[in-house]
């Protein structure tokens, strides 16, 4: 017998076609409801819960309740991170979805990954950081630096909150997309953060697409110097 974690279960969780759609419907960050997975899955309430109940036990999802009311989350970063490796993965061995249709662009583009920028947007925004040097990247191991920490604060975002965080400050994640990295981290939801509450973008409401006005656009190319 082998020492060390079993991927097995994990793999065969998520494996599954209904749960691997309710999984990538949460991979956008947001707490669903039961019904709003059994739709996603497209499975009856009854099936859903007990898939529901599966992905539960399994560590890979949370519940949150409100009043009444029971939502369903990823259990954390590290499952979206997951998510997102697979999904590149799929898409480089040509295990593609058949539900094409007007988002898919727009999710190409940009899109929520769990809690920050992802998509072709999000990629340019990793490389002009790191081009600027407002972050080190030494071997997808990531550090901000002095003139990034000036840099960031002058663009609104408060370094105290942050720092006392659990997760890393700066963390690259394989965007699936464009297969070459975006920025996570406690940054990166910062920055997702300060975009959307300058109304520069907005969520679509059916999908993880991130969609950016063209007066946002125009300011988030400007301030990050995106081409």
């Amino acid at each position: 017998m082998k020492d060390g974690p079993s991927i097995a279960p994990i793999a065969a969780l998520a494996g599954d076609p209904a749960r691997a759609n309710m999984l990538a419907a949460l991979a956008g960050g947001k707490a669903l409801t039961a019904s709003e997975l059994a739709n996603e899955a497209g499975v009856t309430a009854q099936t859903a819960s007990s898939h529901l109940s599966k992905l539960e036990a399994g560590g890979l999802i949370a519940q949150v309740k409100q009043g009444r009311h029971r939502y369903f989350r990823l259990a954390g970063p590290d499952v979206a991170l997951m998510l997102e490796t697979m999904m590149g993965v799929a898409e480089r061995s040509g295990h593609l979805r058949t539900r094409p249709g007007p988002s898919d662009p727009a999710m190409r583009k940009a899109r929520v990954c769990y809690d920050h920028l992802a998509g072709e947007m999000g990629v340019q925004l990793f490389d002009s950081l790191v081009a600027h040097r407002y972050i080190a990247d030494r071997a997808d191991i990531l550090a901000l630096t002095r003139k990034g920490e000036q840099f960031f604060a002058e663009f609104g975002i408060e370094f105290g909150a942050l720092a006392s965080g659990r997760r890393p400050l700066c963390k690259s994640c394989l965007d699936w997309s464009m297969r070459r990295s975006h920025l996570a981290g406690q940054l990166g939801a910062a920055l997702l953060d300060r975009i959307t509450s300058l109304d520069w973008a907005k969520r679509d409401n059916k999908s993880r697409a991130l969609i950016f006005s063209p007066r946002g656009e125009r300011r988030f190319r400007a301030a990050f110097r995106v081409a």
